[in-house]
């Protein structure tokens, strides 16, 4: 009798990336962790999804096997409205990692606002600004949170996604100027993004509702001889008569909170003419503020909120190595 392997403890098979398969709390994204920057400045900026097109655009990288040549290129489109600072937040290093220890509410808010959320009693703005620039010692980070406008947006919306924002540099001080500095003031997606750099996208995906374990897991088809073809793995032994955690049965698929690491951007637009096709994109319509042009596809439906934060892993970006030379216009109908 030949020996048999024990196969206990041999690696596991397959990965666990997206687990748990659940859905999102909320339909954009919460970003818990900022890479440590030298620039003192935003270090996200969030933006509607409008649809795709193309562009035309001139290879000028140096090792590029189409050097001097033109390629196609698809392309996402993100509507970026103007956002707002809605509070500043101060955060103190404890024995369980940072802890939210102040706030400072911005007293000029839009009135949308209250659409979102119960809006607290408004403080004395300038005397709480002069309370903790004496007290900038006492904290070790700063945050904050903003507001979107979508209201200048053509999406028939006017409540506001409220979400926090890391900020870069290393000095407190400093970064509590720069934010005083734009309490009053809206904030631009030229002023944060530029062209060629390259940023994680944080989106919620397309919802598609209860299915089975073909299309949840990719399961390969049975036998035209078995019994039913689309059914899954067995579910488990007959003692213990228990159904482990990460065995493959059917359910909920998308509304899966993601992540897409060092995205290119193409192009940070202030003409929406150069841009919006004839007829409007598909089920969003005209765009009517500043926009992105991020290569390839971006997760999640259209009108929907994503975030470009910062790259965590880094990324040397395109720079000067493409020149844009047409942006398809035809009719995406």
């Amino acid at each position: 009798m030949g020996h048999t392997k024990n196969r206990q403890h041999t690696p596991r098979h397959g990965t666990k990336q997206y687990w748990p398969k659940k859905r999102a709390k909320r339909m954009y994204a919460r970003v818990r962790s900022w890479v440590n920057s030298k620039n003192t400045l935003l270090q996200a900026f969030p933006g509607y999804k409008v649809g795709m097109t193309h562009v035309v655009l001139k290879d000028n990288r140096t090792h590029s096997i189409t050097k001097g040549e033109n390629i196609v290129w698809p392309v996402t489109v993100v509507e970026c409205p103007a956002i707002r600072i809605f509070s500043i937040r101060f955060y103190k290093n404890t024995p369980y990692g940072l802890r939210l220890v102040s706030e400072i509410l911005n007293n000029k808010l839009d009135k949308d606002v209250e659409r979102k959320i119960v809006m607290p009693k408004k403080d004395e703005l300038e005397t709480k600004l002069k309370e903790m620039t004496s007290n900038l010692d006492k904290y070790h980070e700063l945050r904050v949170n903003v507001y979107t406008q979508p209201k200048k947006v053509g999406i028939e919306k006017k409540k506001p996604e409220i979400m926090e924002i890391g900020i870069g540099g290393s000095d407190i001080k400093t970064k509590f100027e720069y934010v005083k500095g734009l309490l009053d003031k809206e904030i631009k997606v030229s002023d944060i993004i530029k062209q060629g750099n390259k940023f994680d996208v944080h989106s919620v995906t397309k919802g598609k509702g209860f299915q089975g374990t073909v299309k949840r897991f990719g399961v390969q088809l049975r036998s035209h001889k078995s019994e039913k073809k689309r059914r899954g793995n067995v579910i488990g032994a007959e003692m213990p008569k228990k159904v482990l955690w990460g065995t493959m049965m059917p359910g909920g698929l998308g509304t899966h909170l993601r992540t897409e690491y060092n995205r290119d951007i193409l192009f940070v637009g202030q003409d929406p003419n150069k841009v919006n096709p004839k007829g409007g994109f598909l089920h969003y319509g005209l765009i009517k503020n500043d926009y992105l042009l991020i290569k390839g596809s971006v997760a999640g439906h259209v009108k929907r909120l994503v975030t470009l934060v910062e790259p965590v892993r880094g990324g040397k970006g395109l720079g000067a190595g493409v020149e844009i030379v047409t942006i398809s216009q035809e009719s995406k109908q």
